[in-house]
């Protein structure tokens, strides 16, 4: 048997062997793909060993991966056979571009919001002092809470205090803890509710990482079939949030609750 026909007897059996478990289990592909949460074509294109149109080989992995475990089959065995199968050529959306803030914006930001408090201040101080009732008064040391002008100094004080910002900030909302474990090589962005980047980058198989930040937390994984996500200890729910091409964008509160994230727009669009 030469080289091509033993390579051909490999992609076969992948297919067959979805199939033939699929079916002793009794399952239609609608039903296999509803409890895997994926579109029937997905597990289609799996048996017809279709792995081009599932797009980079991580995201063709990460399925194969998944239907083996729901029908009953070896997904080491089957993995074993996939590398006879011809490479994809479709984009490795594994890697995303990221563009840092320029330094040069946050400084003209930093520095315009510094004049609009001095702006807002003056403005207060002004309207205060030119009320016939702010008049300066001498005051006792002794002067009771009645005391003629202290009312006004009370609201000069307020005043002063609502302009410049300083008010008591609302108490913010306890940290989580979002544990992620990655069972293939994938992409992944985690940032907090004030923006704080806590992880972004590609990580190896067989990884995991565990961040904490304010919630709510925003996720981006590039390869969601291959990756399990937890927050304080209880699994997160990824279903209806995963893309056809294996990616997920969701925000996740400190209740564990989910919602997708609007999708990414090119610059130009």
């Amino acid at each position: 048997m030469n080289t091509s026909e033993a390579g051909g007897e490999s992609r076969c059996g992948i297919g067959t062997r979805l199939r033939a478990a699929r079916e002793a289990r009794g399952l239609t592909i609608l039903q296999a793909a509803e409890k895997l949460h994926v579109d029937a074509r997905i597990l289609e294109a799996l048996e017809a060993e279709d792995f081009a149109s599932l797009g980079a080989a991580v995201y063709a992995r990460g399925h194969l991966r998944r239907y083996a475990e729901l029908v009953g089959e070896q997904p080491a065995q089957l993995q074993a056979l996939y590398p006879a199968a011809p490479a994809s050529s479709g984009p490795d959306l594994t890697r995303m571009p990221y563009r840092a803030p320029d330094p040069r914006s946050t400084r003209l930001m930093t520095l315009a919001l510094l004049v609009l408090l001095v702006v807002a201040i003056a403005g207060v101080l002004w309207w205060v002092l030119t009320l016939p009732a702010a008049k300066p008064r001498a005051v006792s040391a002794t002067s009771g809470p009645g005391a003629p002008g202290q009312g006004s100094a009370t609201q000069l004080m307020a005043a002063l205090a609502s302009a410049s910002g300083h008010a008591a900030p609302a108490a913010a909302g306890p940290e989580v803890q979002l544990a992620v474990k990655f069972y293939g090589v994938s992409w992944a962005q985690v940032s907090d509710a004030s923006g704080k980047r806590l992880f972004e980058g590609l990580t190896p198989p067989d990884s995991s990482r565990t961040l904490s930040g304010t919630p709510p937390l925003r996720v981006i994984i590039g390869n969601a079939p291959g990756v399990s996500v937890r927050l304080n200890g209880r699994p997160v729910a990824l279903e209806g949030l995963v893309h056809r091409d294996g990616s997920a964008r969701f925000q996740v509160d400190g209740s564990g609750h989910t919602v997708p994230l609007p999708p990414l727009v090119a610059h130009g669009d």
